[in-house]
């Protein structure tokens, strides 16, 4: 990492912790109530970093996915809702940032991001299909200069507080469910008519309710590139990577409260190892791991960008997808060491060792685009492709 790019990552660095501050003030209430997380996004949108991986010449900072990554961490460590709320945006600015490159409506558009920090949803998921995001049953009617939309949306995360949203279709009634478009309609061109209510064990913040979408606008708000290719070079490997990141940061602070306690525990008794220390150290070692297995997918990543044949790659493919598995297992694992070591401090709400939070929005890690699912892609693709095994990546 160069000089600037060094300066950038910790002024980035310095303003999510300011905005992870705030977010955490407010993250049992946001978990109590299940309630969007609305102080820690304007803390967010407070520091600019609403559209940091946009370009400069539209306002911009050109932050990596590896800086937003780091910033997902950190909100990570706070709250949870908060963390995915700004990961599932950046992955929406992710496609739109280097897939609509040359469309002046897009283009425009991000510009608008950066200046008015406008928080931007997706609507992948639907009846009939579930969570497969390459499948689509409803197609979108282009009439002329105007495009309209109807999609009974199972999932559209935090789609009420939306200034945006991303939805997929297929491009047109007679086309095939995989292929697919992406069309960007704003808040005032559609309608959400609300199908069900999110109360769920954790990521209780996101607020995903189900909708009926219906929307009209110009035609010219379609992405110009195929879903198909979004999908495939862009957004699976991003959503894997910004997850997982915001996971090691659920992790982590797990694992910096489980240290306290056990800091806490050998002050009261000098000279005696606490009883918790070496599960302390179990954990540590596992969320090392989780980090390794985040950074060398991020790695991976910055250095197939732009490269359509790399990033399109059956083990590029392979290896986003273990690092989402693996990732989303192994927390929990973490996050049971941590419980075991702060006992009933951890188990209870209330104290500074609290980790009920923590595990709920922990499980929800391998149902966001099940585990069961991605193994299945995983395992059809090692079938004609041989294991990646060079430590040189």
């Amino acid at each position: 990492m160069n000089a600037s790019a060094q300066v950038a990552a910790l002024d980035l660095a310095e303003r999510a912790s300011r905005a992870a501050k705030v977010a955490a003030e407010f993250a049992d209430r946001v978990d109590a109530e299940g309630r969007f997380p609305v102080e820690g996004m304007n803390a967010i949108k407070a520091e600019r970093l609403m559209g940091v991986m946009i370009r400069p010449e539209l306002g911009g900072e050109a932050a990596t996915v590896t800086h937003i990554a780091d910033v997902c961490a950190i909100l990570g460590q706070s709250c949870a809702a908060t963390a995915m709320t700004y990961a599932m945006h950046q992955i929406q600015i992710a496609s739109l940032a280097d897939y609509a490159v040359g469309s002046a409506w897009h283009e425009a558009f991000l510009k608008r991001i950066c200046d008015e920090q406008l928080l931007v949803a997706s609507a992948t998921s639907e009846a009939g299909i579930g969570g497969n995001l390459r499948n689509s049953l409803c197609a979108i009617e282009v009439e002329g200069a105007t495009a309209r939309l109807t999609k009974d949306a199972t999932v559209i995360s935090y789609g009420a507080a939306a200034d945006a949203i991303m939805v997929t279709s297929r491009r047109n009634a007679e086309a095939a469910h995989s292929d697919q478009v992406a069309t960007l309609f704003l808040k005032e061109q559609y309608t959400l008519e609300q199908t069900s209510v999110w109360d769920t064990l954790g990521m209780r913040g996101t607020c995903s309710d189900g909708y009926i979408f219906r929307g009209e606008c110009p035609a010219e708000q379609i992405l110009p590139r195929p879903f198909a290719e979004i999908a495939a070079q862009s957004m699976l490997a991003v959503s894997h990577l910004l997850w997982g990141a915001l996971w090691y940061g659920i992790a982590a602070d797990a694992v910096a409260k489980s240290q306290a306690f056990v800091r806490a525990a050998a002050r009261k008794s000098p000279g005696q190892v606490p009883p918790g220390a070496l599960r302390l150290a179990e954990a540590s070692n596992l969320l090392q791991q989780v980090k390794a297995n985040v950074v060398a997918g991020l790695k991976q990543f910055e250095a197939a960008k732009g490269d359509g044949d790399a990033l399109n790659a059956m083990s590029f493919s392979v290896a986003m997808n273990n690092i989402k598995v693996g990732t989303s297992q192994m927390i929990l694992v973490i996050i049971n060491h941590c419980m075991l070591i702060c006992g009933i401090a951890a188990y209870k709400n209330g104290t500074p060792y609290s980790l009920g939070r923590h595990l709920r929005d922990a499980h929800s890690a391998q149902l966001m685009i099940s585990n069961d699912r991605i193994l299945g892609n995983t395992s059809t693709m090692l079938l004609v492709n041989k294991q990646d095994t060079s430590l040189l990546g």
